[in-house]
């Protein structure tokens, strides 16, 4: 499995992935989730994949080269697209095409055609975008409400995610958020795994130089490791126990009268017939 993540905030978007696949307990390997299409001062975009690696590794390789019509002359492909929505739609084209290409024969040996992509980035005019691809080559994008993506083993590293990034989260902020909802995913998730590769992009620069693999040995991460759980267990130490006495020594009383619904509870006495 995998876990992957990307942020699109005012200042700019910020991607995350880990490393890990495998397949099954005694199959476990390293492969880069993370690639990176770039034309210097033209467009900058970045692609992380989730699902099958055999699919997720023939998307790379069509998305270089695939084409979608375009009515007024040369095909779109993602070097030469006006926009991201246009780069988003060759994405899906090269997802349908590996469907076309190998989805029969993954069905017959029982196996589901399982890829998701996050897909995001700049081209020079227009403002930068993010999109979520499924494996049918549609694509949903992300909007101020809704700033961010995962794919994979999403649930451990949402709650961080939902509770501190918001559009005008600094670049910085973003990334440390990312990779403590990345932390999150690792103390859960024996299937997600070092090393991670963390790109953070600042708008309209079409080139960054914020760029990292980090492996079990990165002082930063293992600071992020160490000091999550810590502040964890410090936050939880500090909010108040429930206490279950009527008027004790309490601003937040545990129980108190709900004119909405009581507790559903029956009681029998010794001695009483039960029918």
């Amino acid at each position: 499995m995998t876990y992957c993540v990307g942020i699109k905030l005012d200042a700019g978007l910020v991607f995350l992935s880990d490393s890990r696949t495998n397949a099954g307990l005694d199959q476990i390997s390293t492969y880069r989730k993370m690639i990176v299409y770039e034309k210097l001062g033209d467009r900058f975009m970045v692609m992380l994949s989730a699902g099958n690696l055999s699919i997720s590794q023939s998307v790379r390789e069509i998305l270089q080269v695939e084409k979608v019509p375009n009515g007024d002359g040369e095909p779109i492909t993602i070097w030469n697209a006006p926009s991201m929505f246009d780069a988003a739609r060759v994405l899906g084209s090269a997802m349908r095409r590996v469907y076309e290409q190998d989805g029969l024969s993954l069905k017959k040996a029982g196996i589901d055609f399982n890829a998701t992509m996050i897909f995001g980035g700049q081209i020079n005019g227009e403002a930068m975008r993010l999109f979520l691809v499924y494996s049918a080559g549609n694509f949903i994008e992300a909007t101020r409400e809704t700033c961010y993506f995962q794919v994979g083993e999403s649930k451990y590293g949402k709650p961080v995610l939902d509770r501190m990034v918001t559009p005008a989260t600094q670049l910085d902020e973003a990334a440390k958020c990312a990779l403590v909802s990345m932390d999150s995913t690792l103390k859960s998730n024996l299937s997600v795994g070092l090393p991670l590769d963390l790109l953070v992009y600042q708008r309209d620069r079409f080139q960054t130089d914020q760029i990292v693999c980090i492996d079990e040995h990165n002082p930063y991460f293992q600071m992020i490791r160490g000091t999550w759980g810590q502040k964890l267990r410090q936050s939880f130490l500090s909010i108040e126990d429930p206490q279950w006495e009527e008027g004790g020594a309490t601003s937040v009383p545990l129980c108190v009268a709900s004119a909405r619904y009581e507790p559903m509870r029956k009681i029998t006495h010794p001695g009483e017939k039960i029918v």
